[in-house]
């Protein structure tokens, strides 16, 4: 399955712009994909025009079997219970298979992740990676997407024997580049830590064949189409891209026509991606009902996730639900990624009922058997409304999705579902009354306050009193034409009451053409203080004595540096004591 010669050229590399053009401030957007702060509605950005082909599309196929796939792949479709093809599957395989450029539209749930992954993987199969230089990329907006497709892609590329690697903000970037060294022939990230990577030295894109961009339009939301734009300059100018979204505009039109050649366009469903099997209610509702109305709802049997504003006011309902009985837990981009993932798997296995979500989970989550999602809080214009109506009603199922509405905000949430061409269903309600509970099943809290265990358990350090000892290390190392900055060593405990400390610290380093050492003393007035240093100057103290100070170690300018410090009695030091013990850190 080779490529053809494209018929058109790429528009040339742009300038290279500096590591600021990242999201801003403006944008509120951390590394790896991180949730955006709440943003202004949108100024509108136009109709998207549909590039036109200049070569016809193959015919959609109605089975796998029909496709030019792998055996290994067509048994585990099977395996894996999926027997026929989605339309966005149907029509575009056919295509993405020999190579073609690729934009689909289609809203979540809707098979878009096979759609370019079965391409991705039976036309990268048999080839091998070489370290650091993946053969196919998929960029995704979010950490939670990211997590999506390598979980759905995961069976798949074994049956091929390809190594799959996720790389995203919010974990071990170390581990990252360990596992990327080792060698990964397709790539799932984030672009924030994607171009970390790159400067770094861990990855390089050039020979990367095969480019995936996975909800492309919340890439340009959330200020990532420089970012996007420099990685898709450094893969093969000459390979395959392909482009899928659940909603197109004129930030997605300008990533189409820089990168894509004479693509083959299917739309699933109509212009915005509303969908059929899925409900919409907009419930008006008074300000001071909306609070037990949410109660209630969040108390249904049966799981829901419940959409607001911000971070703090998630935090706020969780606390309140679980005052009333209702399991409840936080999903927003205050939290770190091993407690977002602990968090969806209390979710999917219904130890928690209730997800109190901001955006972050707007995109990526898939949870199955979820039949109702709740806008607490209206979303800022349609993109983001179906983007989290997308949670339920997925892959064939049927939904609802709920929005709260108060008085002020009526006028706006009606033009939205005009422009999301949707038409919902509008009744006014209170906490007791019977369309609340018909639509969305509402009913009393049991009124007895629940825990839910932290989704990371933290280190409890004890704290001490009357003597202890604490100890810190650092290592520092570096290399230059002389000698560059080492690192200072970890600070230690502290703790209260004690008679003297100590500290030692070494260091050392290599230089090109010269090295030192030194060493110098001093006494204070209840104690005394020596130094020592290898290299070029790592120091260490210690002290004895009613109030000597324990010391840290400075690792060495250029070299290796170790500090520890313990004190007992007195007031301790630095690495050694203080007040009360406070942690230690290594």
């Amino acid at each position: 399955m080779t490529r053809s010669a494209r018929p058109t050229t790429r528009s040339p590399r742009g300038p290279q712009q500096n590591r600021s053009d990242r999201p801003g401030r403006g944008a509120q957007q951390s590394r790896g994909g991180a949730q955006p702060a709440r943003r202004r509605p949108a100024a509108p950005q136009g109709d998207f025009e549909t590039p036109v082909s200049t070569t016809p599309a193959l015919p959609p196929v109605a089975s796998f079997a029909d496709l030019d796939m792998p055996a290994a792949l067509l048994s585990t479709l099977t395996r894996e219970g999926v027997t026929e093809p989605f339309p966005i599957q149907g029509a575009t395989l056919p295509n993405s298979l020999t190579g073609r450029d690729v934009l689909g539209r289609g809203r979540t749930g809707s098979g878009k992740t096979l759609a370019f992954g079965l391409a991705l993987l039976a036309r990268t199969a048999g080839r091998r990676a070489e370290p650091g230089r993946p053969l196919a990329l998929v960029l995704v907006p979010t950490r939670e997407l990211a997590q999506q497709v390598t979980d759905s892609l995961s069976p798949y590329a074994g049956a091929v024997n390809l190594r799959l690697a996720t790389v995203v903000g919010g974990m071990s970037i170390g581990r990252q580049a360990q596992t990327l060294a080792r060698g990964a022939e397709v790539l799932v990230a984030t672009p924030g830590r994607l171009a970390d990577l790159i400067q770094r030295g861990d990855c390089k894109l050039g020979d990367v064949r095969i480019t995936v961009l996975d909800e492309a339009d919340q890439m340009a939301d959330m200020g990532f189409l420089p970012q996007v734009t420099r990685l898709l300059d450094q893969v093969d100018p000459e390979g395959q891209r392909m482009l899928f979204s659940a909603t197109l505009d004129r930030n997605v039109d300008r990533l189409v026509r820089r990168f894509l050649s004479d693509p083959v366009t299917h739309s699933v469903d109509a212009s915005v991606g509303a969908v059929v099997t899925m409900d919409h209610h907009l419930l008006h509702v008074d300000e001071t009902d909306k609070k037990d109305t949410v109660t209630r709802i969040a108390a249904r049997d049966g799981r829901v996730i419940m959409f607001v504003d911000t971070k703090r006011g998630a935090d706020r309902l969780v606390k309140k639900l679980l005052s009333e009985g209702v399991r409840a837990a936080a999903l927003h981009g205050g939290k770190s990624q091993p407690q977002r993932n602990r968090t969806l798997d209390l979710f999917r296995t219904e130890q928690v009922t209730a997800l109190i979500a901001t955006n972050v989970a707007a995109r990526g989550i898939h949870i199955d058997g979820l039949d109702l999602v709740v806008n607490v809080d209206p979303p800022m214009d349609h993109k983001d409304y179906l983007h989290r109506g997308g949670r339920t009603a997925r892959a064939g199922e049927s939904g609802t999705v709920v929005t709260l509405v108060l008085p002020e905000q009526r006028r706006e949430m009606s033009r939205m579902m005009v422009t999301a061409k949707i038409s919902p269903n509008v009744v006014t309600v209170g906490p007791d009354h019977p369309e609340l509970v018909r639509i969305t099943g509402a009913q009393a809290p049991s009124g007895v306050p629940v825990v839910i265990p932290p989704a990371v358990p933290a280190q409890a350090t004890p704290r001490k009193r009357g003597g202890g000892s604490g100890s810190g290390a650092g290592t520092g190392a570096a290399g230059g034409a002389a000698a560059a900055a080492g690192s200072r060593g970890s600070r230690g405990t502290r703790s209260s009451r004690g008679g003297r400390g100590r500290g030692r610290g070494e260091g050392s380093s290599v230089a090109y053409s010269s090295s030192s050492s030194s060493s110098s003393s001093s006494s204070g007035s209840s104690g005394s203080s020596r130094s020592s240093a290898s290299g070029s100057s790592s120091r260490s103290s210690s002290g004895a004595g009613g109030s000597g100070r324990g010391g840290y170690g400075r690792g060495g300018n250029g070299g290796t540096g170790a500090g520890a410090g313990s004190g007992r009695g007195g007031r301790g030091g630095n690495g050694g004591g203080g007040a009360r013990q406070r942690r230690t850190s290594s």
